[in-house]
């Protein structure tokens, strides 16, 4: 008999998209890039981005806009890269303690055809510049088709290097690749990268589920069963992994990832049998958390993005931010607390395909809008006030404002030692103000950039903030 199990719930509590979210297109515009994949920083206390091409290059440049006037080539190995389709470079991490060892490491496609992940190392001459001769292969993954090649490369909180790998390609997993555990395709993977194993440069950490075993399994994969995960992040709170994997025809998924887990795929397409003719059964199967119905109104190719840890927006705190790269729609995913899925909300449809996520140090959402002229959007929420409980101590007008912000303390409010910071939508802080000398305070803004704003204020050990648009 066969078996379906379907998510109707969850798809009919999928809401439709709301104004109150919008893309601020275009956040590096002194900036230009070619067919853009991956954007992360180097570090949580450090100050730059850095761009991953295709093609094969990978550009850094100041996470503050304002200063990101231009960008430098940090690595070149156009050279070394097979690129076009779902071919090319693809990932990047950077070790946990990139500033004093210099070491990160790349996903990319070679030759005819192969995923090499290799570690680089950052020139012992500029820091702005790595040295393209310093690399090391980790690990070399034969690919019997150009497509299906995961990409994402990450260091978990455990200080482990995560990969994802698609199954190899060719429609339906002709070789079974995701379910055979003696391959390293359709996995995530999990390496040491501080230890040596035997004579590779990696260790296999003693908890992944194969480690030590005698039946010939890779000791490698964390997860298996996966089609092409091409974008998985953290919970930078919960530490929670979530996978997106992209569907063969019917389901686009989105994965919780625990170790050992098996999702199905070739046997599944998400919830439903694969072929749908089949007999199926998920007993040994972990199922999606989420799930949508492939097809061109809604998806046809999910892109992975990040929980949302900002201070920007309240209202998407602890939602998985996610994409599709056919449509163009982003789409907020309610979480509870054991990482299991809730309602689905349709934030936007964005101008060009969505490759990417980015979380900035300070937990705000970027946007990759891929192309020959990739952009850089940032998520915006275009609410003007946090809850009122949080607004007793003043209020500020106009907002949105053009050049001037006026704020009006209540009648009675402690003001010494009181204070006024202005942050923007990446956290930084743009205006800071002491001594404040009257209960009514005006802030020239004319010279910030257009996007929202939030302005907290501390007095009297209180803490109170407001978003603030500025036009």
């Amino acid at each position: 008999m066969k078996t379906t199990f379907t998510l109707c719930l969850l798809l009919l509590l999928s809401l439709g998209a709301s104004a109150q979210y919008q893309l601020q297109d275009n956040v590096y515009p002194a900036l230009t890039f070619t067919n853009l994949v991956e954007l992360v920083p180097d570090h949580p206390e450090g100050e730059q981005l850095y761009a991953v091409t295709q093609a094969g290059i990978i550009y850094t440049f100041p996470e503050d806009a304002a200063q990101a006037t231009a960008s430098t080539v940090f690595l070149d190995i156009t050279q070394r890269v097979t690129s076009g389709g779902e071919r090319g470079l693809l990932g990047l991490a950077f070790h946990p303690e990139y500033p004093d060892n210099g070491f990160f490491y790349v996903n990319y496609t070679t030759g005819d055809l192969v995923t090499r992940i290799s570690r680089f190392s950052r020139s012992s001459t500029d820091a702005m510049v790595a040295d393209p001769t310093s690399e090391v292969i980790l690990l070399t993954i034969e690919q019997p088709f150009n497509n299906h090649n995961g990409g994402k490369i990450a260091f978990g909180p455990d200080g482990y290097l995560y990969i994802s790998s698609g199954d190899g390609g060719g429609a339906g997993d002709p070789q079974n690749n995701a379910q055979n555990r003696t391959n390293l395709l359709g996995k995530i993977l999990r390496l040491d990268v501080d230890t040596n194993t035997g004579e590779v440069p990696y260790g296999i950490p003693e908890d992944n589920p194969f480690a030590g075993n005698t039946e010939g399994y890779r000791q490698e994969i964390f997860a298996y069963g996966l089609r092409n995960p091409w974008k998985f992040s953290f919970d930078r709170e919960t530490g929670f992994l979530y996978a997106a994997d992209v569907g063969q025809s019917e389901r686009e998924e989105i994965n919780l990832i625990t170790n050992g887990g098996n999702y199905g795929w070739n046997r599944m397409e998400g919830t439903l049998c694969y072929p749908a003719t089949a007999e199926c059964s998920m007993e040994g199967l972990t199922a999606p958390i989420f799930e949508y119905e492939s097809d061109n109104s809604v998806g046809r190719s999910i892109t992975g993005g990040f929980v949302y840890r900002g201070e920007a927006s309240q209202s998407l705190a602890g939602k998985y931010v996610y994409g599709d790269y056919v449509t163009n729609r982003i789409w907020a995913l309610t979480l509870n607390e054991d990482g299991t899925a809730g309602t689905n909300e349709l934030l936007l449809t964005a101008p060009a395909s969505v490759s990417g996520f980015a979380e900035s140090r300070s937990g705000e959402l970027l946007v990759i809008l891929y192309g020959t002229n990739t952009r850089i959007a940032r998520l915006t929420d275009q609410t003007t006030s946090l809850p009122l409980a949080q607004e007793q101590q003043f209020t500020l007008y106009p907002n949105p404002a053009t050049g001037f912000v006026t704020i009006d303390f209540k009648p009675g409010t402690v003001l010494k030692g009181a204070q006024l910071i202005l942050f923007n939508a990446l956290g930084q802080k743009v205006q800071q103000h002491t001594d404040l000398a009257s209960e009514q305070v005006q802030l020239n803004v004319s010279g910030l950039a257009a996007g929202v704003y939030v302005l907290q204020v501390e007095s009297e050990k209180k803490l109170t903030k407001h978003k603030v648009v500025i036009r």
